[in-house]
């Protein structure tokens, strides 16, 4: 049995309930939920929130809530992973369920699609990993040339690498919580996502873009479809 896990807290800082913000006319989190249903792999779709408003969005979409998330889970300092495991956990004492795979999709990844999920979850039965989270490339960012802030001056993360020309340097890729697959007991005894041995799928860079910030939901809110 394959369940996918939204998780939808209230408490966005940096947007405003951002998880029912509009986005191309509709709640930012439908886009989420239409994908998990047009991907018919689930046998539950599962949105984990705190707030009876994402509640009825979640449910209108298609989505179940059998239960609004805990306060004190629904902290901006809990990690993801430790509210889904907890979610996962509490389902489990409500149903009995024979759960094999655990699917994690941010809400605020609304252009990751159906397809994205079904060749992400190709990827993951054909590999040997019991995890698998999906990734971007930097494209015009360079990693290798990063620097942390010091007041007025600046760190050098890789001391000799930002010397380099770019082609010169291993490409680097990063994290997007559009895509995140794990092996149900291998979750459970972790309680986390990123296992020792976890495989990576290489998302398209606008399918996975994370919503964060108000600038980035307005240069998302120009891109079709």
């Amino acid at each position: 049995m394959n369940i996918a896990i939204i998780p939808a807290r209230k408490g966005s800082k940096r947007i405003k309930n951002k998880n029912r913000v509009l986005f191309h006319g509709k709640p930012l989190i439908y886009w989420t939920i239409n994908a998990a249903k047009k991907s018919k792999i689930f046998d539950y779709i599962y949105v984990d929130t705190d707030c009876a408003k994402i509640k009825k969005i979640s449910i209108d979409c298609g989505a179940q809530v059998p239960f609004l998330r805990k306060k004190k889970y629904s902290s901006d300092k809990i990690s993801v992973n430790l509210s889904t495991y907890h979610f996962v956990k509490r389902i489990n004492k409500t149903h009995s369920m024979d759960i094999k795979n655990i699917f994690q999709l941010m809400p605020n990844c609304p252009f990751r699609d159906y397809k994205d999920i079904l060749n992400s979850y190709k990827k993951f039965l054909n590999s040997k990993s019991k995890s698998l989270i999906s990734h971007v490339k930097f494209y015009f960012c360079n990693p290798w040339w990063s620097a942390i802030k010091k007041g007025e001056k600046v760190k050098r993360i890789f001391k000799k690498t930002y010397k380099k020309r770019s082609q010169d340097l291993p490409e680097l890729i990063t994290p997007s919580g559009a895509i995140w697959i794990v092996d149900y007991n291998s979750f459970l005894k972790k309680k986390s996502f990123y296992l020792n041995d976890y495989n990576y799928f290489l998302l398209d860079w606008k399918n996975g873009i994370d919503i964060d910030t108000v600038e980035e939901m307005r240069i998302s809110k120009h891109l079709n479809f």
